[in-house]
Formats: structure tokens, C-alpha cells, sequence
């Protein structure tokens, strides 16, 4: 049974930092791309950030120089490290696993990220 289970959301200041887990199994993680989305309420989900499996990591521009994607292999985990936060960050993250290989795509259940003073 393949599982994605993120963590670390919560409510933060203005400016302030969060990390987010994404825990993966079920899956050979060595082989998937991760991502994350985020959604916030009334608009569509847009992709956040992605780690492909050289370690090779993009950013959508509202994530540049203020988000990091990581991942640990030998915990089957991916995070994104978010600093600077603004209230327009305030969404749901979900945490997302592509196959190389195969069509196969796994979602997470997601974490609220709430930007407030």
C-alpha cells in the first residue's frame, strides 16, 4: 500500500519558517520524482517545487529564494524548507510522487500552511 504522509504545517507569523515531511512508502522512492503542490481556497493547485532522482530540484517564481526542496533517501522523505512566509503562502501543500518508469502518481492527504499575524 503506497502512502505519502506530510507533516509540519501549522500557522506562522509573517516572515516567519515552516519545514514540511513528506514520508513515502510502499514505494521505491529512489525512483520517483517528488513535488510539491499547494492550493489555496477558490484557486487550482499549482506546483510549488520538485527534487528529480539525481537530486536536481526547480522552483515555481513564488518559491524562488524563499523555498527549499530536499530529500533523504534513506528515510524516504522529501521537505520543503519554507522561510520568509507571506500571507499569500497560506494554502494546503500537498506532497506528490512520479514514477520515472512507470505512469504510476501517488498524493498525499496535504497540511495547512496558514500566514497570519
Amino acid at each position: 500500500q503506497v502512502q505519502l504522509v506530510e507533516s509540519g504545517g501549522g500557522l506562522v507569523q509573517p516572515g516567519g519558517s515552516l519545514t514540511l515531511s513528506c514520508a513515502a512508502s510502499g514505494i521505491d522512492f529512489s525512483n520517483y520524482t517528488m513535488t510539491w503542490y499547494r492550493q489555496a481556497p477558490g484557486k487550482q493547485r499549482d506546483r510549488v517545487a520538485l527534487i528529480n532522482i539525481q537530486g536536481d530540484s526547480h522552483y515555481a517564481d513564488a518559491a524562488k529564494g524563499r523555498f527549499t526542496i530536499s530529500r533523504d533517501m534513506t528515510k524516504n522523505t522529501v521537505y520543503l524548507h519554507l522561510n520568509s512566509l507571506k500571507p499569500e503562502d497560506t494554502a494546503v501543500y500537498y506532497c506528490n510522487a512520479d514514477a520515472v518508469l512507470t505512469s504510476h502518481r501517488y498524493w498525499g492527504q496535504g497540511t495547512q500552511v496558514t500566514v497570519s499575524a
